[in-house]
């Protein structure tokens, strides 16, 4: 790989900073649905919308703008790519919603936020592989069967079960499965957890594990396993999806992301602090503010300005060029992170940002692909 360091001792930046804002959130998560028992029953009151679905899970995706668009070398490096992008996702939207109808575009919306948000857990898990050491074939394939397994079994359940308290986005956007699934599912995530869980026992005798890759695949266990099969609540499958997901990409997008230039440059730390987080989370209310004013229409007085306002729900050729535009930002950010993340020598720089070093040449196999 280039670099080696001693296992459990290396992060991606410290511990406190890996485990509060990279590995450990979904843990977290799902931790304090389990401590605090009003987080495992109801829907998701407005305070809970505002904070975990604008705060963290639209704003995460508005903060994509700091590693593309709001960076001019970025921007003047792969100029072809960040114009093809948004142009195609709605094209293909626009196309999708007439169609297949509201129901169609949101379904394949569904399933590609699904995926996204399973291969964000894996680029974290080849974060810390990365830190641990090249794995042997077996441990690869025993972590992939592990985290891969903690996110499929909770899916088929979910599918076998239908319908739930919560949806991904709208009531009927996943397909059902038969209910006989769900069973075989649990057997087959048990006896890979199961085989993994002995490995690092054998492995741990040997030398020592990095803590980063277990909690991975622990963490990431715990939040689906909780927010999805254990409770039947809207609020705790909110808290463990948005924040297992949102806030670890906020943390990778602070190490990546460079300084802003010209007199931007020259802000301090907190002041920088705050710009990387108030310019997401304003795109993120706005962007949710036209939502509900023309789409929803169920949370106007959060909005400032939109209480009272009634303006007339779009006909079906309008909310097929407004819905796939609204949504513009979140199918350009699954599509850009399959670009942003990987260290195959396609993005200068990103290595030495994450990591504070610069390994010698692309790693062969080793990505952190997010999408």
């Amino acid at each position: 790989m280039g670099y080696n360091w001693p296992m459990a001792t290396r992060w991606v930046r410290s511990a406190p900073f890996d485990l509060s804002l990279l590995a450990g959130p979904p843990l977290m998560a799902a931790a304090a649905v389990w401590a605090v028992p009003g987080l495992r029953s109801g829907g998701v009151p407005p305070w809970g919308w505002l904070l975990l679905v604008v705060g963290v899970d639209v704003a995460h995706v508005w903060s994509t703008l700091w590693r593309t668009y709001l960076d001019p070398a970025e921007l003047a490096r792969r100029p072809g790519l960040y114009a093809v992008v948004p142009v195609a996702c709605w094209v293909a939207g626009a196309l999708l919603y007439r169609a297949f109808g509201p129901l169609g575009f949101w379904r394949v919306l569904a399933y590609l936020a699904v995926y996204h948000f399973i291969r964000q857990q894996y680029g974290f898990l080849r974060l810390y592989q990365r830190l641990e050491g090249p794995p042997s074939g077996l441990d690869d394939a025993l972590d992939r069967a592990a985290l891969y397994g903690g996110m499929l079994y909770p899916l088929v359940y979910w599918h076998a079960s239908l319908p739930r308290p919560f949806e991904w986005f709208v009531a009927g956007d996943f397909v059902a499965l038969p209910g006989s699934l769900a069973a075989p599912a649990a057997w087959l995530y048990a006896a890979a957890l199961s085989a993994w869980s002995l490995r690092q026992i054998w492995r741990a005798r040997r030398g020592a594990l990095h803590p980063g890759r277990l909690v991975v695949v622990l963490g990431t266990a715990a939040a689906w396993w909780t927010g999805i099969v254990a409770c039947d609540s809207d609020l705790a499958f909110t808290v463990t999806n948005v924040l297992a997901h949102g806030v670890p990409y906020f943390g990778l997008m602070w190490l990546s992301t460079p300084r802003p230039p010209g007199r931007a440059a020259g802000l301090g730390p907190a002041s920088w602090a705050a710009a990387f987080l108030l310019v997401p989370l304003a795109a993120a209310y706005l962007e949710e503010g036209v939502w509900d004013l023309l789409f929803w229409k169920e949370h106007a007085g959060l909005f400032l300005g939109l209480s009272g306002l009634d303006a007339p729900e779009p006909g079906a050729a309008a909310a097929a060029a407004l819905a796939p535009l609204l949504a513009l930002p979140q199918a350009a950010h699954y599509v850009l992170d399959a670009y942003l993340w990987r260290f195959d020598g396609s993005n200068p720089g990103l290595s030495e940002a994450l990591f504070g070093v610069d390994p010698s040449g692309p790693v062969k196999g080793q990505s952190s692909d997010h999408a």
